[in-house]
């Protein structure tokens, strides 16, 4: 019975955490195969002229409410443009009350260098829609101390009358590539767009990211324009949102169709967070490595104070797709400086 109580009280809390602070953005263990919800500088830039991506994300699978998040990208490179152009689709659903949102954007960006260094600018346009389900909300005078949630008492509490909110949300970053070092910087929200549901201004924070890897060859015959080979790819992201800022850090080791990473991440309060283990395999569908399909899987392992223990960790999955038209003017050599080749 105290089981059950303890549940509902944490659903509870859960749920009005997410109303009553600061909003803040989910982060993808992927981050790898979620490129334009990282930075949208790197849209076309990939191994190919079309790439499609899908994330998954599971969150305390064990815990009562529903955390999941999906992301959803397709873009293209586009020589004549310089750049690349592309759409990406946002849902989110937090808590026993379907805290979700659904976000919509077209990114375009602008590139300029050569094969020593690359240089990607980009920006994001995008609607986004916030809504709730109240009835699905349980309340204090709703609790039994023998039996915990009761559905059969209606609660005295007064819910606000707006369970929807739509607004303009976008983004710019840019993006460096040198040799086999790349830099990127990001920020979303920029207009900081107003999320409340009950009237009193509650603006959702920018949020800004730094992303930086390293493409560290593991034989000596490397040229850094080619994927052949074995490679170690460090690799460290920052988040920082509000007064809330995250680190993701590690590395993977990278042969040809094959990826394996390990990662460490902090909490809001400079602690541990979670340790993830990640697989990627490329399957290769055409001669020359023209077109491909990736799946990814990853797992998060809890280390903060509520434990792996009560949460049963985070799961992530994701599927990729690039292609290369059948008379592309992108070459492997042209595309050396791909952000691709750093995972």
């Amino acid at each position: 019975m105290m089981k059950r109580i303890f549940v509902a009280i944490l659903s509870i809390g859960f749920c009005f955490g997410f109303l009553i602070t600061k909003a803040q953005d989910h982060v993808f263990s992927q981050f790898f195969n979620a490129p334009i919800y990282l930075n949208p500088s790197l849209t076309g830039q990939f191994d190919g002229d079309l790439r499609l991506n899908m994330i998954y994300r599971n969150q305390w699978s064990s815990l009562g409410g529903d955390l999941s998040y999906i992301n959803a990208s397709v873009d293209v490179a586009v020589p004549k443009l310089a750049g690349g152009v592309g759409l990406s689709f946002n849902r989110s659903s937090e808590g026993v009350a379907y805290l979700t949102k659904n976000n919509v954007a077209a990114t375009y960006s602008y590139s300029v260098g050569g094969d020593e260094f690359l240089a990607s600018f980009g920006i994001q346009a995008g609607f986004t829609n916030r809504s709730i389900d109240w009835r699905k909300l349980v309340f204090s005078d709703q609790l039994d101390r023998r039996i915990g949630y009761d559905p059969s008492i209606i609660s005295s509490a007064q819910l606000p009358e707006v369970s929807n909110r739509f607004f303009f949300d976008p983004a710019a970053g840019v993006n460096f590539v040198y040799r086999n070092a790349m830099l990127g910087a990001s920020v979303y929200h920029i207009n900081r767009p107003d999320e409340s549901f009950s009237g009193t201004q509650a603006r959702l924070p920018a949020r800004f990211v730094i992303n930086a890897s390293f493409k560290m060859p593991l034989s000596y015959n490397y040229n850094y324009l080619e994927d052949e080979g074995a490679f170690l790819i460090p690799s460290v992201v920052y988040y920082k949102q509000g007064n809330v800022s995250s680190i993701s850090a590690g590395a993977q080791f990278k042969y040809r169709g094959f990826n394996a990473g390990a990662w460490y991440r902090t909490n809001q309060q400079g602690g541990s967070d979670a340790f993830v283990l990640s697989l990627i395999v490329d399957v290769f569908l055409q001669r020359r490595d023209t077109e491909k399909i990736r799946f990814g899987v990853s797992h998060d392992a809890t280390t903060s104070k509520i434990n792996y223990t009560n949460t049963s960790g985070t799961t992530e999955g994701s599927i990729g797709y690039e292609k290369y038209w059948a008379n592309s003017t992108r070459t492997k050599k042209y595309n050396g400086l791909r952000c691709s080749a750093f995972y």
